[in-house]
């Protein structure tokens, strides 16, 4: 078998069916879950075994809380939403975020006082709470400051004033709402198509998600192990490629995927399911090799006995 992308022929390695199999049996992993089935919910052992984020990156907790509890909580004025998306996302963290809004009420741009900020993050710093989530990392601009966080509140200061929403708001396209992103300290190309796809969520952004996509190191592996170096420099593409075709692959392999209350795999959805079935070929395709080397998977699956939710942004039109 062979595929066609960007005027290459990739030969497709073992993993890229494993690709289908993985999402179509992590999917139904967490329409088990959400359904209130008890387990096991797949007799797949590496499953069982290992953590694995859902096929949808909104379906994901972290995301859940933040389109749920900060997108779509408090002000809809663009420039609140866009502040609020932005804090949350810099620590990544729900129990940052319950820390802020616990000490300081409603968070909000118009109000925002960077000293009762910094207060509130030191002194849970000092007490030794983790104030960054470990799913990847965010590293600290250099703006005059001695600790992490507080050079964070500094960008993102910076970003508010210098009308960062605004420029966002009003780009023609994803592109160019990334390239905005990107001009700032510290922001990389993965870190800013990450938030772009986070303030994307909320009701005031136009773009499509299947507008524009940036792969991350992660995604780069799987890629790798599903095609070789021939796919090296068209990553993109691929992952679009595989965006356009998932319902012919899901056919060939005879696999039920009803995707998300029947929302199709998304460019962020086929980007993240690379990072996740390159960590899943480190147990079930130990011979074939990625970029970084790496050979096992870090994280065991622990049961999170928090309630599930399903809360997605209204205008996908997916609530029932």
């Amino acid at each position: 078998m062979t595929v066609q992308v960007a005027g290459r022929t990739l030969r497709p390695s073992a993993v890229f069916d494993t690709y289908w199999r993985f999402a179509a049996a992590r999917q139904a992993v967490y329409e088990a879950r959400l359904a209130g089935r008890p387990q096991p919910w797949t007799d797949d052992p590496i499953l069982s075994r290992h953590r694995f984020t859902n096929c949808y990156r909104a379906a994901d907790r972290v995301s859940q809380v933040l389109i749920g509890e900060v997108v779509y909580r408090g002000s809809q004025d663009w420039e609140e939403a866009f502040f609020r998306t932005l804090l949350f996302k810099i620590f990544n963290k729900a129990s940052t975020w319950q820390l802020l809004t616990g000490a300081l009420g409603e968070v909000r741009w118009d109000t925002y006082d960077y000293r009762a900020f910094d207060e509130v993050l030191s002194a849970a710093f000092a007490k030794g709470e983790r104030l960054y989530s470990a799913a990847y990392i965010v590293p600290p601009p250099q703006l005059g400051e001695d600790r992490k966080h507080r050079n964070h509140l500094r960008l993102l200061e910076m970003m508010m004033t210098s009308g960062a929403p605004g420029r966002i708001l009003d780009a023609p396209t994803m592109r160019d709402a990334y390239e905005v992103l990107l001009g700032y300290p510290a922001i990389g190309p993965f870190l800013a198509y990450q938030y772009l796809i986070d303030l994307n969520y909320a009701a005031q952004m136009p773009f499509p998600e299947g507008d524009f996509v940036v792969p991350g190191p992660g995604a780069r592996d799987g890629i790798r192990k599903c095609f070789g170096r021939a796919a090296d420099g068209v990553e993109a593409e691929i992952i679009r490629y595989m965006a356009d075709t998932q319902g012919e692959h899901f056919a060939r392999l005879g696999l039920s995927f009803g995707g998300l209350k029947g929302r199709p795999l998304q460019l962020i959805d086929c980007q993240n399911l690379f990072c996740e079935v390159d960590k899943y070929a480190r147990v079930a395709h130990p011979d074939i090799a990625g970029v970084s080397g790496r050979s096992r998977i870090k994280q065991a699956y622990r049961l999170d006995a928090a309630p599930m939710t399903a809360w997605f942004p209204p205008k996908w039109g997916l609530q029932t």
